[in-house]
């Protein structure tokens, strides 16, 4: 099995060089600096941790309007022999045509022989497909335009890991919510609390990206959704999205390992109306020392 998981490490960094020569604009592919640099050096020695899986995207121009489509990818270790996790979007998309353009991206790569490499490929699809989905995405806008406001839905989810401390995590986090027009916050420490706030699908692909490749003590404890016929922005909880870090309970010798003050945390939250999450992060009620 070494020798099989050995070869398809080696065919994933040939794919990415071929695509890195077809794609050389800046911007085109966003690959992580490390992640080729730590399959090379597991390569190079097997008996090591495995690398984490290759993941990167690649941004198409769409029509003349040269319309962006990003398509994300994630490498199964045994990929070419196991399917690659491919996902396309694009701002300019509503949710349902692009739902549409990934079921039809779907069919069209597990109609591929099996065992081959299929990125290329399905850059390709993506480039020679989304027209038609932009166009009815355009229209639809245009004729949601012209009707009566319909009801919006803010998605609020509180994510609890077992901690937070990593740089390149908190910065993947940060950097995610900025994107994806998301408020909240995140307690770094142990434990770590993640709170974002925005619309639906822009909370689930926050979810969705921080949890691969290989996030593992972490989950969603709750998800609250309210409706409102004006603005989401009238709901939102929080302003921005902050960087919550409270004071620490520990023995700071130890490397990393400190305990939030959970009751300046929960004064936190009863600040910003969401006092009863306490109990659903921790399992206890959570009580304040009097004044």
């Amino acid at each position: 099995v070494a020798a099989t998981l050995q070869e398809c490490l080696e065919l994933q960094l040939l794919e990415v060089e071929m695509l890195l020569s077809m794609f050389p604009k800046k911007g085109e592919i966003n690959l992580d600096g490390d992640a080729v640099p730590s399959v090379q050096r597991y390569l190079r020695d097997s008996d090591g941790a495995l690398p984490p899986q290759l993941q990167y995207s690649v941004a198409v121009d769409i029509g003349e309007a040269k319309v962006k489509v990003e398509l994300q990818v994630l490498l199964p270790h045994m990929y070419p022999h196991v399917a690659p996790q491919l996902f396309a979007r694009s701002d300019a998309l509503h949710r349902q045509q692009q739902l549409q353009l990934n079921t039809g991206l779907a069919s069209h790569i597990s109609s591929l022989a099996s065992g081959e490499l299929c990125v290329y490929e399905a850059v390709q699809w993506v480039k020679e497909n989304s027209l038609p989905y932009l166009e009815n995405s355009k229209i639809s806008s245009e004729n949601a335009s012209k009707e009566v406001r319909v009801q919006e839905t803010l998605h609020r989810m509180w994510i609890y890991s077992h901690h937070i401390y990593r740089q390149e995590l908190r910065k993947k986090i940060f950097d995610c919510a900025k994107k994806l027009n998301l408020t909240g916050f995140c307690l770094t420490g142990k434990p770590g609390v993640i709170c974002v706030e925005g619309l639906r699908e822009n909370c689930e692909e926050f979810w969705r990206v921080i949890r691969y490749p290989n996030w593992k003590h972490i989950s969603c404890k709750h998800v609250e959704n309210i409706e409102t016929e004006g603005s989401i922005d009238n709901l939102r909880l929080f302003h921005a999205f902050e960087d919550l870090q409270f004071q620490a309970h520990g023995d700071y010798g130890l490397r990393n390992d400190y305990h939030m003050d959970l009751g300046q945390f929960l004064e936190f939250l009863k600040q910003h109306q969401s006092g009863h999450i306490f109990q659903i992060l921790f399992g206890v009620e959570g009580k304040l020392p009097d004044k």
